[in-house]
């Protein structure tokens, strides 16, 4: 008889929300995954009230709640309930706290971005998967990305010759929905610096890896956030200029990421058009690549390691560790004006 893996989930918001529609799109499809349990210090998250995220049309379908067991208490989730695996999408606060709950009971685990809120929180994560003997993911999402894990080949292979620089930016409008507002406060959720602009944070690191040094400029709109809207450099050995913009303040309702990176032989744009290389004479084509959603691709992969028996190998918590200690860095260089920091 096929297994079939058992899930839950903590934390039922936006980003919760997300993670549900792709579980209830893989039992849809007969992956063996079952959502059995969600988990919520707030009861309202068990109700298909309409909320203002940035992720579309999450939820838009509504939920029927009856179908899982809610609790608001995670050890009391865990105790009850005998699971395979927890998706943890609560604050970024917590992440440390919930991830080693559910990695002590036995539990694999996937950990929404960031990491944690510092090195020793992900130090403490990754001790007890090791202690545990179980898988832990860390979701930086954009590693499941057909279009920039074209661009990472494009790079690794020099296909094009030599990046020579890059570019990338995200932004779309402030997230007023959190919880308490957790999301706008530096101690919780770390501004747009932390929580958004990590995504190109990890995107570096993923593919041109750790910087020596960064250097960032960043601007405060809400007073108890930390850095809404941000610009940093990142200092490699061979002084190539590699640069990250984000801001959660801008108007008008969209959202847009985009990317930019210039090799010896041509240049690749990635904008709401799809990817395009420019070669020497400016002729331009558009490379194949997988469009498929990334958060379903990386909840997929996940599940197909833990049906397997095998570790994972992307998006693995000792590199997410690192993309913490670059955002860090850059959070200490902001708040020195602009300073160099190691990270």
């Amino acid at each position: 008889m096929e297994k079939v893996l058992r899930a839950a989930m903590v934390g039922v918001g936006s980003m919760g929300r997300g993670h549900l529609d792709n579980y209830l799109r893989l039992m849809k499809e007969g992956y063996p995954i079952k959502m059995v349990a969600l988990c919520d210090i707030d009861e309202k998250k068990f109700t298909n009230y309409k909320a203002d995220f940035n992720l579309g049309d999450v939820g838009a379908a509504g939920y029927d709640f009856s179908s899982f067991n809610l609790y608001t208490d995670l050890e009391e989730m865990l105790a009850k309930e005998q699971l395979d695996l927890v998706t943890v999408a609560l604050p970024t606060y917590l992440h440390c706290w919930g991830t080693c709950l559910c990695l002590e009971a036995g539990v694999n685990v996937i950990c929404e971005k960031p990491m944690a809120t510092s090195v020793e929180e992900c130090d403490k994560m990754i001790a007890a998967a090791r202690k545990a003997d179980r898988n832990l993911m860390i979701g930086q999402c954009l590693r499941f990305a057909g279009h920039y894990n074209k661009l990472k080949e494009f790079v690794d292979t020099g296909v094009y010759g030599k990046a020579y620089s890059a570019f990338f930016f995200r932004g779309g409008g402030t997230p007023l929905w959190s919880y308490e507002n957790w999301l706008l406060r530096r101690d919780k959720g770390g501004g747009a610096l932390f929580d958004q602009h990590v995504h190109d944070v990890d995107c570096v690191n993923y593919i041109f890896g750790m910087p020596e040094a960064v250097t960032t400029q960043a601007y405060t709109v809400f007073p108890e956030s930390a850095y809404d809207c941000c610009s940093t450099n990142y200092i490699y050995p061979h002084m190539m200029p590699v640069n990250c913009q984000n801001d959660w303040t801008m108007k008008g309702g969209y959202f847009l990421q985009t990317f930019r990176v210039n090799f010896e032989n041509a240049t690749v744009f990635y904008d709401d058009k799809g990817l395009r290389v420019y070669d020497r004479d400016g002729n331009m084509t558009e490379p194949e690549y997988d469009k498929e959603s990334f958060y379903y691709t990386e909840l997929k992969y996940f599940a197909d390691c833990l049906l397997a028996g095998e570790k994972i190998t992307r998006a693995t918590p000792e590199s997410a560790r690192e993309t913490v200690r670059i955002a860090l860095a850059e959070m200490k260089s902001a708040d020195l004006h602009g300073e160099l920091v190691k990270p």
